[in-house]
């Protein structure tokens, strides 16, 4: 994946702090998604294809702090794998609520780790996102952890490693198909369903017009993707669910809670459940027939 970084100079203000985090949570609405402190104020990384300069350009003329001026320049980054050093050590493995243990190749499950009844999920993450490090795929999890997957249909929008789809096909799902934009996401999710002895998935390259090529329905959609995107592909995903059916959103803050339940509210939507962590979102809608 091609990345851009910005780095971002503040000033006129005597809260700089406050204003990193700000800048970090506004500047997320257009495509930004790794953040670092510096001298100045803010260095952050954005997906090439994801980054919307007039959002930012927004954010920053419209910046909530009153008196701070905020300058900046982007250019293309350095073309390398930024999880190189992280793949080397792995992670600890993460438990969530005693139901599901996700690891990595590196930390094998210790036995006294593992009841007989947890699921257990392995991720060789590869330049892809979802490990279950982030709050928002945890609480996909825990949400999947809770349903009767028996025999369902499952899309996974922005599968990243494919972790989504492997615990939907792992909990009884008859079919899991899923699409990323990244190719090396691609070819990660169906690395890890190979680790997992998972057979049942498709994974797909491309955004949501693949969703237009695959045929049938779906009992359950999921996406763990930022607010925009989500925004703008929500009609797509409500096309292929099943009346009755769910749909899944994470991936995006709390307050955008608000603009993406009017958006699904619009599109035959009702609002099930919500979950936090952190001031990340989860919303579960159900698609009314």
């Amino acid at each position: 994946m091609k990345y851009q970084v910005a780095k971002f100079a503040i000033s006129g203000t005597s809260d700089k702090q406050t204003a990193c985090d700000l800048l970090a949570a506004l500047s997320a609405e257009a495509g930004f998604e790794t953040f670092e402190e510096n001298e100045e104020g803010l260095t952050a990384w954005v997906q090439k294809e994801q980054f919307d300069k007039d959002i930012l350009d927004e954010v920053i003329a419209t910046f909530p702090l009153v008196g701070t001026t905020i300058e900046y320049t982007i250019e293309d980054a350095e073309d390398r794998n930024w999880n190189e050093k992280w793949e080397e050590t792995g992670w600890e493995p993460i438990v969530i609520d005693d139901k599901c243990i996700i690891h990595d190749t590196l930390h094998p499950t210790p036995a006294t780790q593992q009841p007989s009844n947890m699921l257990d999920i392995t991720i060789d993450a590869k330049l892809a996102f979802g490990t279950g490090n982030h709050e928002t795929t945890r609480m996909i999890v825990r949400e999947l952890m809770n349903y009767d997957l028996e025999g369902k249909r499952v899309l996974d929008c922005g599968c990243g490693t494919g972790i989504l789809s492997i615990v939907a096909c792992k909990r009884g799902a008859k079919e899991a198909v899923g699409y990323d934009i990244d190719e090396w996401s691609v070819e990660n999710a169906r690395h890890n369903a190979e680790l997992n002895g998972v057979n049942n998935i498709d994974i797909l390259h491309g955004n949501a017009s693949v969703i237009s090529h695959i045929s049938g329905v779906f009992d359950i959609v999921m996406a763990n993707i930022n607010r925009n995107i989500l925004l703008e592909d929500m009609a797509a995903m409500r096309e292929v669910v099943n009346p009755g059916g769910e749909i899944i959103l994470s991936g995006f803050y709390t307050e955008d809670g608000m603009a993406l339940a009017e958006r699904a509210g619009h599109l035959g939507m009702r609002l099930l459940r919500t979950d936090s962590e952190n001031n990340w979102c989860m919303l579960v809608f159900a698609a009314d027939a």
